[in-house]
């Protein structure tokens, strides 16, 4: 079953709490801004090859390429919500994330550098 789509007012809204306090936004702003930038991910680069994991808050395929349908895909990202939020923000260049080891990369395909920031 396909999940509802968060509605563009809402999700930037709460990006905009977040970045107005990314602190003290809690835990129900957090989650809903990284639902948000997950979905505007998985429309802007549609596909199965990549997935992008934020937990706890949530995940998403996308990229197009390969499609991966069972098991460990072999092409992870996965971040805490504070480094994602900031990634799809744009306060943080992808390379200087992964760079840290903020951000766990594997497989060949493992870049967002081309589609960060979403906003």
């Amino acid at each position: 079953m396909a999940r509802a789509r968060i509605d563009d007012a809402q999700g930037r809204a709460a990006v905009a709490a977040w970045r107005a306090d990314a602190e003290g936004a809690g835990r129900d702003i957090r989650a809903l801004a990284v639902r948000y930038t997950l979905q505007l991910l998985a429309e802007l680069a549609p596909g199965n090859t990549l997935e992008v994991r934020v937990p706890p808050f949530g995940a998403v395929q996308c990229i197009e390429g390969p499609r991966h349908t069972r098991g460990t895909p072999p092409n992870v990202i996965e971040t805490d919500a504070a480094t994602w939020l900031a990634l799809a923000a744009g306060e943080l260049p992808w390379a200087e994330a992964l760079g840290s080891g903020a951000v766990h990369a594997s497989g060949q395909r493992a870049d967002l550098a081309a589609q960060l920031p979403l906003l």
